[in-house]
């Protein structure tokens, strides 16, 4: 199937059955209630996996049935740009691919597609400074499962997330190579227009570094994909989580990146009403981007490092909490204690809870964030301005589960009754249309509580007037 190409319009978030039941119920929601205030959609992993929530996939070539088929992708492709998400630092342990290297090991086309320790590291295993070196999202986490083989022997593999999730060996595996290639291939022939490389960050690891990130190793690989990709018309969004250094070295190189700087900054400028720093931010940021407020994994504390005084993003993230003292409970029974420090990688919570369920917060933040350089992303929960499900977190113990309500028609039909949500649903409509947008960007001067954004093309033109300290936005046009 052809694609659409990238537009210049709002991009909804969403599982395959997070509004509604299934992709039917989806492309329903998409035509009815919420008619034009989107032009694209990320539709969340769709394929069978044995867990995470769709991130760990036992094959891209099928719909999971409980999903849809191939062709329900297919009409919401011929309305929507759509993205589709490549987990290229891991695969499921149930994967046809790991099955084959348990059952014949070293006489399995796949023994080198997995990061075997006894190959990785020079003695075998890491030394305690090798291992200490190694980020790693949770604090604790090992970075191995045990391979239990056919023949009763068992070795180390590398692993980066969750024991369902085995590491592949990216950069040094000629099958790893060819997977990836094919793979890219086939989703691109499947009428998406972008492909979001998941914890693209990891997939390049080299002993002796920090297996982050690991330059030039990384860009060989984005090289790779992009050529892949690019040799049918799809773009690639590598999903990093860090400061924004590592952001600025992908748009110098011409790759889309993710704003996961926004959430951050503009919840401190909620909580303070003062600007400077969201300000200094869009002044410097890509304008080859997508924004975020808020995602299905959380809100990022990380990325908003040196964009703030430490001390400032510790103060915001302990309003959050203050805010939410549920999201504070479930880090604190599940992570340890809660202090002000970077142990917390990202904050669970809804992005309307955080900034305290009021809608005029919520509104002001979003009006923001659709006249900020870049393309819009709104996570469904957040575009019908959801608080956070603790009910849902009580059956999954998930955390990031108390942003992943699952709507029903009926309820999804009484949210866009909501004011907070009638209005946001107009701005995306706004957005979509005026030409204004698909022009520059301009920070007029202005208070300390203010921020004005002004974007322009030719004589159209809209304005932003925003004021953080009476929590106040006005948006004028022509």
């Amino acid at each position: 199937m052809s694609h659409r190409p990238v537009e210049n319009k709002a991009m909804l978030i969403t599982y395959p059955n997070s509004l509604g039941h299934d992709l039917r119920d989806l492309e329903q929601v998409l035509e009815g209630p919420l008619s034009g205030a989107f032009g694209g959609v990320h539709i969340l992993p769709f394929f069978p996996s044995s867990g995470d929530r769709g991130f760990s996939p036992i094959t891209y070539r099928e719909v999971d049935p409980s999903f849809g088929t191939w062709e329900d992708i297919d009409r919401i492709g011929s309305r929507y740009y759509l993205m589709f998400d490549y987990m290229i630092n891991h695969i499921s342990v149930r994967s046809p691919e790991f099955q084959d290297f348990l059952a014949k090991k070293d006489a399995s086309r796949y023994h080198n597609f997995f990061i075997r320790f006894k190959d990785f590291w020079k003695n075998g295993e890491p030394t305690q400074e090798e291992d200490a070196a190694i980020y790693r999202r949770r604090i604790g986490k090992g970075t191995y499962i045990l391979a239990q083989f056919a023949d009763g022997t068992s070795e180390k593999v590398w692993c980066t997330f969750s024991d369902e999730q085995v590491d592949i060996n990216c950069l040094h595996s000629e099958e790893a190579r060819r997977f990836l290639r094919d793979t890219l291939s086939f989703l691109a022939g499947h009428g998406c227009s972008l492909i979001r490389l998941d914890a693209f960050a990891y997939a390049a690891k080299r002993a002796g570094t920090n297996c982050f990130f690991v330059e030039p190793e990384v860009w060989q690989l984005m090289g790779e994909a992009r050529e892949t990709a690019g040799a049918l018309g799809v773009e690639i969004l590598p999903e990093i989580h860090e400061n924004y250094f590592t952001q600025m070295k992908l748009w110098e190189k011409g790759y889309y990146v993710y704003d996961f700087q926004l959430p951050m900054l503009l919840l401190n400028a909620v909580f303070t009403g003062k600007t400077r720093y969201i300000k200094n931010w869009l002044k410097i940021c890509s304008p080859h981007q997508f924004t975020t407020l808020d995602t299905h994994d959380g809100i990022g504390v990380v990325d908003v490092r040196y964009l703030m005084p430490d001390n400032e993003v510790q103060d915001t993230k302990m309003k959050v909490y203050a805010l939410n003292p549920g999201t504070a409970k479930i880090f604190s029974e599940l992570r340890g204690p809660l202090d002000r420090s970077f142990n917390t990688y990202q904050i669970n919570c809804s992005y309307y809870s955080a900034v305290g369920e009021s809608d005029d917060r919520y509104l002001l933040t979003r009006a923001v964030q659709i006249f900020a350089p870049g393309i819009p992303q709104i996570h469904y929960q957040g575009l019908l301005a959801g608080k956070n499900d603790f009910e849902r977190f009580e059956k999954t113990k998930e955390p990031r589960d108390v942003n992943r309500h699952n709507y029903t028609l009926e309820e999804i039909a009484d949210e866009v009754k909501r004011p907070a949500v009638r209005k946001l649903l107009e701005m995306l409509r706004f957005r979509n249309t005026h030409p204004a947008f698909d022009g520059a960007c301009v920070l007029e001067d202005c208070g300390e509580n203010e921020l004005v954004i002004r974007r322009e093309k030719g004589d159209d033109w809209a304005r932003l007037h925003a004021d953080f300290e009476k929590m106040t936005w006005e948006i004028t046009c022509s």
